[in-house]
């Protein structure tokens, strides 16, 4: 897509093999971390590193500035789908790009030619939720640790991915660059697709839906929506299911999770 309307072309390569990747050519290096939906991190520092003059770009809309602030570690630019922990009710779209007073002058000028300006009552919606974002996402982070680690201890759940569980944090960034595991966990159904999609079907406290951030509790099945068109080779697994916590009570969580893999064969 970026090829047909921009005339640029993309490559995906690990974040391992970025300095290998780049050439000449190369005008920006765009990762994302937390990863979605495995909850993967990466090392901001050494990306920058990696991507020695080229320009990076961090979807830091994860972790939101309340857990990590990129800019600290070198990034050029941080977007944030402020549709979800910044805005936190689900009832407003928007976008933020952050960056330096120098880039932002450019991205004015581009914004101004496109006309890409944020209506007034979602600005009004998203300003309304600034003053309890930080409550909201460590609240939430509190009850995503409990469940993760319960999660932990269900026979029909094969994997946990959570950064705060042992191994999760493999390079050792939490209280690093990361100031704590965020509250979007994924698990992985034993038993593949079916198994992922009757835990959906079954659970009525919790909603089967695409976005995330919110004060209810969110769960999708990537195989099943999102990630449906993406190349074989670059699907999440069949069973994962991506949970975004809210601001529920983890007993409520845990009893409606419960009752739901009770229902799974």
């Amino acid at each position: 897509m970026a090829s047909e309307l921009f005339g640029a072309s993309v490559s995906f390569v690990e974040a391992d093999q970025i300095a290998a990747a780049i050439t000449p050519e190369t005008g920006l290096v765009v990762v994302e971390t937390p990863a979605n939906p495995t909850l993967q991190l990466l090392d901001l520092a050494d990306i920058v590193s990696q991507a020695g003059d080229v320009p990076v770009m961090v979807d830091n809309t994860f972790a939101t500035p309340v857990l990590q602030q990129p800019l600290e570690f070198g990034v050029t630019y941080v977007v944030h789908s402020a549709t979800k922990y910044i805005g936190g009710h689900g009832d407003a779209m928007g976008g933020v790009v952050v960056t330096t007073e120098k880039h932002a002058v450019e991205l004015r000028q581009v914004r101004a030619i496109t006309g890409a300006l944020l209506d007034p009552q979602s600005a009004y919606l998203l300003h309304r939720g600034l003053p309890t974002l930080s409550i909201r996402v460590l609240t939430a982070q509190n009850t995503a640790s409990e469940l993760a680690n319960w999660f932990l201890t269900q026979s029909k759940i094969s994997d946990v991915y959570y950064p705060g569980l042992p191994g999760g944090d493999a390079k050792g960034l939490i209280g690093k660059q990361m100031q704590g595991p965020g509250a979007m966990i994924a698990i992985n159904m034993k038993d593949g697709f079916e198994a992922a999609q009757t835990l959906c079907k079954n659970l009525s406290m919790i909603t089967h839906a695409v976005s995330l951030g919110s004060t209810d509790t969110l769960i999708q099945h990537p195989a099943g929506l999102t990630h449906r068109p993406v190349a074989s080779e670059a699907k999440p697994g069949q069973g994962i299911l991506r949970i975004s916590v809210g601001l529920e009570s983890a007993e409520d969580l845990i009893a409606d999770f419960e009752t739901a893999l009770n229902r799974v064969n």
